[in-house]
């Protein structure tokens, strides 16, 4: 027997309802002068445009609202913690991550995991619905094309009342990624704008305050990292995160595979790309990929899915972290 809404659907297809388908900025102010210093937390935007009104949608990007907050948002970190601009940078991407895009990713396992415990239920549908199907071709004499297109008319529309009957449209699944990559690109722009150097606090710019606001190897924020490490840390920060995520799917459809192969060559052709921008940029990313990974990790523990009120699912493990290993370990260093 199908549950109440796939028998209520049936219903309806035997009531015939099968049938009713029928460039950089310019650093100083337009006249030409040097910007007098500003207080920390005066200081405005430090996008400003250019003299002559021009720079295309790069230009209207960094000067836009979102960008600004960024900034406001770093500015007033660097100034309530006193840290260094490398520890504020820090900061600030474990609080984005934390406060932010950890909830969401929680909400996305959450939505994940209910539509996949509706997969037997839905399947089910789908055998009654072809039958049902079948038997009403035959009667009408319907031909194969409007057979499909009946199937699959009908089962889009149970599907779709079994996603409202569980709140759980695997749309909102992708809430995390409409949020979390303005932000990444926000956050990259602000720093970008500051390592051009065009805000004054405290009687220094913020492109001079950056200069001397690294650690270790990479002294200045504002330069690129000429040992790539940061680079090249990134590229394996993401890396790892593609290969978790590939490790822990069994029987990846096409599509999957392809995007996973995608994924791959994006997380290294950020390599040279991270080498090209200041390196405060680069820690950003690479804070913000560690976070990620954290994240990935972390959501796969039983007891924080728990926490978080995930459902458990016919694919979860009681021990996530050795089967990781395991699989890691299979895949890429026992190879027989």
């Amino acid at each position: 027997m199908l549950c109440r809404l796939g028998g209520r659907g049936l219903r309806q297809l035997s009531a015939l309802q099968l049938g009713a388908w029928g460039p950089q900025r310019a650093p100083t102010p337009a006249g030409g002068t040097k910007r007098s210093a500003l207080p920390l937390r005066a200081v405005g935007s430090v996008s400003a445009v250019s003299p002559g009104g021009a720079g295309g949608w790069y230009e209207a990007l960094a000067t836009s609202a979102p960008v600004r907050g960024a900034e406001e948002l770093l500015l007033g970190a660097h100034t309530a913690t006193g840290l260094p601009w490398w520890g504020s940078i820090l900061l600030t991407t474990l609080a984005l991550r934390g406060s932010v895009t950890l909830p969401l990713a929680a909400y996305q396992h959450y939505i994940l995991a209910k539509v996949e415990n509706l997969q037997p239920e839905i399947k089910n549908i789908a055998r009654h619905l072809n039958q049902e199907v079948a038997v009403r071709a035959n009667q009408l004499g319907w031909s194969k094309r409007v057979a499909r297109l009946t199937y699959l008319k009908n089962m889009r529309r149970l599907v779709s009342e079994l996603y409202v009957r569980d709140n759980c449209h695997p749309f909102k699944a992708t809430v995390l990624v409409w949020i979390q990559l303005p932000m990444w690109i926000f956050m990259s722009v602000a720093l970008r704008n500051f390592s051009t150097g065009a805000a004054h606090a405290q009687g220094f710019s913020v492109q001079e305050q950056l200069a001397t606001g690294g650690v270790l190897w990479f002294p200045d924020l504002t330069a690129l990292d000429s040992t790539w490490i940061l680079p090249v840390s990134l590229g394996v920060i993401n890396l790892l995160i593609v290969e978790i995520f590939a490790l822990q799917k069994i029987g990846m459809s096409r599509f999957q595979t392809y995007m996973t192969y995608f994924l791959r060559a994006v997380s290294v052709l950020m390599i040279p790309v991270a080498a090209t921008v200041p390196s405060s940029i680069v820690l950003y990313w690479l804070c913000s990929s560690f976070m990620g990974l954290s994240q990935n990790l972390l959501l796969r523990s039983p007891r924080f899915r728990q926490l978080c009120r995930i459902p458990l699912t016919k694919g979860d493990s009681d021990t996530p972290y050795k089967d990781l290993f395991a699989a890691f370990y299979s895949k890429f260093i026992s190879r027989k």
